[in-house]
Parts: C-alpha cells; sequence; structure tokens
C-alpha cells in the first residue's frame, strides 16, 4: 500500500455539466477529481496541473456530504494508492486512485472576503473561531525591543556558520 498526503487541493469541476462530486444511488460512495496547480518552467506560463481521481465510502462519503464540498473548495486529503481496472473491446484500461481515508478543509485564500465567502474561490472559510475571544494584555508591546531581531544564541559555536 502507497499511503498519500496532499495538501491544498482544489475539487474539479465536473465533466461537462455532471456534478463535481458524484454520488452512487445508495449514498454509499463518492468520486471526485482534485487538482493542483504545480511549477513547470517547460509548461505555457510556467505552470501545469496535476489531477488525482479520488473515491470515498462509508463514513467518509457522509462525511463529505456534511461538509457540502463543491468544485473549487480547498481540501487536505490523506489516502491510499490505487487503480480502478476495467475491460472495455478486449483491453484492459487502468486508471489511478485514491481511496479516501481522511479528509478535511484547507483555507488557502488571501482574506478578501465578500458576503462571508472568499473572493477567489466563492466557498467560505472553515469555522476558526474559538468559543471565547483571545484577550491581550493592556500593556502589550507591538515592537521588538531594541535590537532584537527575532534569533537568540543560546550561546557555543555553530559549525554551519562562520562569526
Amino acid at each position: 500500500m502507497l499511503k498519500i498526503i496532499a495538501t491544498d487541493l482544489a475539487i474539479s469541476k465536473g465533466y461537462g455539466d455532471q456534478p463535481a462530486l458524484r454520488y452512487s444511488e445508495d449514498g454509499k460512495s463518492v468520486r471526485f477529481r482534485v487538482g493542483k496547480r504545480v511549477y513547470d518552467k517547460r509548461a505555457q506560463d510556467s505552470h501545469r496541473w496535476i489531477n488525482l481521481n479520488v473515491k470515498a465510502f462509508g463514513e467518509l462519503c457522509a462525511r463529505i456530504q456534511k461538509m457540502q464540498l463543491d468544485s473549487g473548495s480547498f481540501v487536505h486529503l490523506e489516502g491510499r494508492y490505487d487503480e480502478d481496472v476495467w475491460e472495455e473491446n478486449n483491453k484492459t484500461n487502468r486508471v489511478p486512485v485514491l481511496i479516501l481515508t481522511d479528509i478535511e478543509y484547507a483555507y488557502t485564500g488571501n482574506g478578501n472576503k465578500q458576503n462571508g465567502k472568499d473572493a477567489d474561490t466563492g466557498v467560505p472559510p472553515p469555522n476558526t473561531q474559538s468559543s471565547t475571544p483571545a484577550t491581550q494584555p493592556q500593556n502589550a508591546q507591538s515592537e521588538m525591543p531594541d535590537g532584537f531581531t527575532g534569533f537568540e544564541s543560546f550561546g557555543g559555536t555553530n559549525p554551519f556558520f562562520s562569526e
């Protein structure tokens, strides 16, 4: 088994007029595609898309329904790599597929919001607010102390950097 963890993936649009997530008739399985934009200096505009087929079964299928995912939603996935195999016209076809073991929201928007949704994706961000608001001390300083650069040596010498 090959375990795959993939982050910041966008759920792809459905083919033609098909929905992005295709549930089975009994609602116990779902199929969809995810994509990730990656840098490739040989490709047009220096990027290309990697796409994966994804399947989920049982409780994960119900969880995906509750998440109300749609095309353009960003997710983190965990699953195992497998292949769909079928015969057509006396020819065996094989397509890679990720069998889902976990899924969660991934919010990668830049903070631009319109009507409570991310302006880039049109997807509401996950609920990240805690039940109790964070409080700051009244005398909290917003600036760093004089001369502090964010690094403080613990003493001794560093063999990787000369003084």
